[in-house]
Order: structure tokens, then sequence, then C-alpha cells
């Protein structure tokens, strides 16, 4: 049905942006089926939850705390194998139902980016299909 692109700045080096409205623009008018959002970067992750500040500022905490910074093989290459490992655990990609060309979510549902190698400029693709 169709297929959409848009970047996101990040600020921080882990940062979580709601990028609902965003993916709602990119849906067609009337659109029914299903809205795959996705990151072509590996130290970036697309997940559903609610947009509250603290939440996201508590979804970056927890991940910090899941994976430390530092003690890792991947290092050597490059210092960011923890971001990897982050995003790895929060996943690439987001399936969602489209209904009258719109997202078919829960009242408290947004679509979240979550960068954990920033500041960086990051690609999102939203992909309609029916």
């Amino acid at each position: 049905m169709g297929t959409a692109r848009f970047t996101v700045e990040t600020d921080t080096h882990t940062d979580v942006i709601d990028i609902t409205d965003r993916v709602r623009d990119a849906i067609p008018d009337a659109a029914e089926g299903t809205c795959t959002v996705f990151v072509r970067h590996t130290t970036t992750a697309i997940t559903v939850n609610e947009a509250e500040p603290r939440l996201l500022g508590d979804l970056g905490d927890a991940l910090g705390d899941l994976v430390p910074d530092t003690g890792w093989d991947h290092d050597e290459l490059d210092g960011n194998a923890d971001s990897h490992v982050r995003a790895m655990l929060v996943g690439p990609s987001e399936t969602i139902p489209v209904r009258d060309g719109d997202l078919d979510m829960g009242t408290w549902q947004s679509v979240l980016l979550v960068d954990c190698d920033g500041p960086r400029e990051r690609a999102v693709d939203v992909v309609v299909t029916d």
C-alpha cells in the first residue's frame, strides 16, 4: 500500500522519542491492514508503550541497568557493544494494525524510537500493507 521514510534527530546517548505522529502522517488515507515501523540501525530500536516522560527516562535507565557500559568483546572494534546489546533487547521493529487510515492502538500506546548510541540522525521506515 505504501512506504515512507523519515529521519529523527536524537540528543543524548540513550534517547527515547515518541514518533507516533510521524508514523501516523506516513499512513495513506483510508488504509486498512498493518503498519510495520522499522529502523535500519543496529544500535536503535522501536517499541510500543506509553510516552509519559518519566517512563521514557525509566526505559533508558532500565536498559542501562540491564546492560553495563563496558566489558564487552565488541568494544575492541568501536566501543559501543552496550548500544548494540540494548537495541537487540528491544528490537528493530513493531507491526501495528491500521484501520481507516490510522494506527489502531490502545489509548496510552505510542510508537517509540529508542536510540542507544546517540546523539545521531536515525532513519525510520514505515511500510503499510493490506
